[in-house]
């Protein structure tokens, strides 16, 4: 991508962060971002859901309320295929509705794959929004969703695990991270830096929060809450193609400890949908930081490593011990 030179311009690709930010004002500025990808449930109500908080969640990560988002759909023209776009269509639409914005358009193309998400777009005063480049030495890192999506939606495909069993990953999926951004606004002056855990996985969105604030970390595998069954399916080799070449990246970036078990790694670099917040946080902000979460009735809220001295390196290590 291209550098931008611009003063409005406050945020743009180059620093890897979650959205893009443009001031308006002297008191405004618009955050923007788009996602979107193919069914990862077989429920198309929960599929359009999942998609929508995955694109507003980009928006949290910087701080920003949702104003309203743009559908972007590409779908088979069969009329049973279309019934089933109806219903994705009104899980997104529920769940931005439910963050208090609204779906005023969108584009679709004729696709043998289905595949749906949006264009969200929201607003923020310039002098809050947070970023992935304020990360320093000594800051705790918080995680408030568990990690293994990107497992357990493979297993689900594999038929491995039923609906029931995924039931709680798609309760996570679906759950805003906007009690999560209230709780961080609620102690902004000791959060640095934060970003959202996606298609990198929990390793790649937190090496892009390294490099962009010119830190390393360490972190501690025993600590990062995993969604149950994750473990024993990534062992059992239910491994996203996604997941596999962030494994494959990690090499260049993660340290791991010996006594880190190979299904850990694999669930450190799984490639997440909708997943939670990596904060990083002042350590003595740390506990007010976990208990405005645990308030806001996120899913978890856990502390999982620190911030280091030294290059973009990430140290995994199985426990605190």
């Amino acid at each position: 991508m291209p550098a931008v030179d611009d003063p409005r311009i406050l945020v743009a690709a180059l620093t890897r962060d979650d959205a893009a930010v443009y001031r308006t004002a002297a008191d405004r500025a618009i955050v923007a971002t788009v996602d979107f990808f193919t069914p990862i449930v077989d429920d198309a109500y929960a599929f359009g859901a999942i998609a929508a908080a995955n694109a507003l969640s980009d928006l949290y990560a910087m701080g920003a309320t949702p104003v309203f988002a743009l559908n972007l759909v590409a779908w088979p023209r069969s009329e049973e295929m279309l019934a089933l776009l109806g219903e994705t269509v009104r899980g997104g639409v529920d769940k931005v509705t439910e963050a208090g914005a609204f779906v005023v358009g969108g584009h679709s193309i004729d696709d043998n794959e289905p595949k749906f998400g949006m264009v969200a777009v929201g607003e923020a005063h310039p002098d809050r929004i947070l970023t992935n480049d304020g990360a320093r030495p000594g800051d705790r890192l918080v995680l408030t969703k568990p990690v293994g999506t990107g497992i357990l939606s493979t297993a689900l495909k594999r038929e491995m695990i039923t609906e029931q069993e995924m039931a709680p990953a798609i309760v996570s999926m679906t759950t805003l991270n906007a009690g999560a951004m209230k709780a961080v606004s609620q102690c902004r002056d000791g959060v640095h830096a934060a970003t959202d855990v996606t298609g990198f996985g929990f390793a790649g969105h937190l090496h892009n929060l390294l490099s962009a604030s010119g830190v390393g970390a360490r972190i501690c595998a025993g600590a990062v809450p995993l969604f149950e069954g994750a473990a024993r399916l990534a062992a059992a080799g239910a491994v996203p193609g996604g997941t596999a070449r962030n494994r494959e990246a990690a090499e260049r970036y993660v340290e791991w400890d010996e006594a880190v078990d190979e299904s850990s790694r694999t669930l450190l670099c799984d490639a997440q949908t909708s997943g939670g917040l990596l904060i990083a946080v002042s350590p003595g902000q740390t506990d007010r930081l976990v208990a405005s979460l645990e308030e806001q009735d996120v899913p978890v809220a856990a502390v999982v490593g620190e911030v280091m001295e030294g290059e973009a390196m990430i140290q995994v290590v199985p426990d605190r011990g």
